[in-house]
């Protein structure tokens, strides 16, 4: 097709002025360079589980055309944060105290005008968990809590400690080895609402605090099934591809600088535990890691708190039913760290793979202002999770205890 359009195209120059008899031969071009990057995803799993998607999830067979004027990794990465718009979002906040003494911020949406589930008893329930230095004011959270309302659900934002702009109240902020808080998060969220069916979505960093979670619980995780959104597998790859030159300037170094600010509003109390000073001096994430979150949370080295976070070692650990995604060109997670190996042995892993898309890009059409490829895949699955569960569960073919 593309060829029998380049000789008509030809055959037409013959009678046009020059400079637009290039104009036309660049836009064919362009066409023919857009229509290669438009390919299905990749999606690893099981034939059962592989099923499900295909008849529930349709977003994982059809083609991902990424925004023709935004093919790269990085271009994908960072142009959300600048064209997206912003969905309307209320939240409601709770403070939720721990056995330590330390504080966690729970943002609700409790879409209590919900036509799907006018009880509020038995509302489906989606827990979020943003990226690194995230909260509840991330653009791919509203998208994920508009795509969650406007299906019936409720979403609750779950903000690691010292990052929802609250004073820390213990020498503790996060750890992703760590899953303490989540599980505090989740027993008070089931204890608040026995009945209502719940579903994790990690973002980022937050996908790989849900993945060790699940592993870390087995099948009393409490969720009927979990998403996660452009996880970083393995922290060592993912702290190399950061440190090349373009990928520091554009991503390390800002949130590197994040992390420091937020460490640098809580000094009065996490003085007593770390060097401050020393700590402010990070210029990479690996580097705050060196100085911070390793020291704090009592691991030898760097190297032996990035062994302990990384996610795609113990997935066999894991029990509930989970639909990853990931882009072969972020420049956050590299390729070559997907787990393809040992998903392929899983029947209740799915790793969908686009071959563009970038850190939570995905973005898709002229002008990708609205939904994207992402947001519209979280909203078939969230659907497919609540509504279709049993079947899911029969199609994962593992035993799980989601009302533990």
């Amino acid at each position: 097709m593309l060829l029998s359009s380049h000789l008509e195209v030809t055959g037409i120059c013959r009678y046009l002025p020059r400079p637009v008899t290039l104009a036309l031969c660049s836009a064919v071009l362009m066409y023919y360079l857009w229509a290669r990057k438009c390919q299905a995803p990749v999606l690893v799993c099981s034939d059962a589980f592989r099923g499900f998607l295909h008849k529930h999830c349709p977003a994982v067979v059809h083609r991902f055309c990424p925004t023709p004027w935004c093919w790269g990794g990085r271009l994908q990465t960072l142009l959300p944060l600048l064209i997206k718009s912003k969905p309307r979002v209320t939240y409601r906040n709770e403070a939720l105290r721990t056995a330590d003494g330390g504080r966690i911020s729970l943002d609700w949406v409790d879409n209590v005008s919900s036509e799907a589930y006018p009880s509020s008893a038995t509302r489906p329930t989606v827990l979020i968990l943003p990226g690194l230095t995230g909260n509840s004011q991330q653009l791919y959270v509203y998208h994920v809590v508009s795509q969650a309302t406007r299906r019936g659900y409720r979403c609750v934002v779950f903000t690691n400690r010292g990052f929802d702009g609250e004073e820390l109240l213990t020498p503790y902020t996060f750890c992703v080895a760590n899953t303490a808080d989540l599980d505090h998060v989740i027993l008070h969220v089931k204890a608040l609402l026995p009945h209502a069916p719940l579903l994790g979505v990690g973002v980022s960093m937050g996908g790989m605090l849900v993945l060790n979670y699940l592993a870390d619980k087995g099948p009393r995780s409490g969720l009927v099934a979990a998403l996660t959104l452009s996880v970083c597998w393995n922290t060592q790859k993912s702290a190399e591809s950061v440190e090349r030159p373009i990928n520091w300037l554009l991503f390390n170094r800002h949130l590197a600088a994040n992390l420091c600010n937020a460490i640098s509003r809580n000094r009065k109390v996490l003085d007593k535990v770390v060097d401050i000073d020393h700590v402010m001096k990070a210029r990479t994430i690996r580097e705050f890691d060196e100085r911070f979150t390793s020291v704090v949370n009592g691991y030898k080295s760097c190297a032996d708190y990035y062994s302990e976070a990384n996610p795609d070692i113990k997935l066999p650990r894991t029990a509930t039913p989970v639909l990853c995604l990931n882009a072969a060109d972020d420049p956050l997670c590299p390729g070559s760290s997907l787990p393809m190996a040992t998903v392929q042995h899983l029947t209740n892993i799915a790793l969908l793979v686009t071959a563009h898309g970038g850190h939570l890009g995905f973005l898709e059409g002229l002008l990708p202002r609205g939904e994207c490829y992402m947001d519209r895949l979280a909203g078939q699955f969230m659907q497919a999770g609540f509504e279709h569960t049993e079947e899911l569960v029969q199609a994962c073919g593992r035993r799980q205890e989601v009302g533990a």
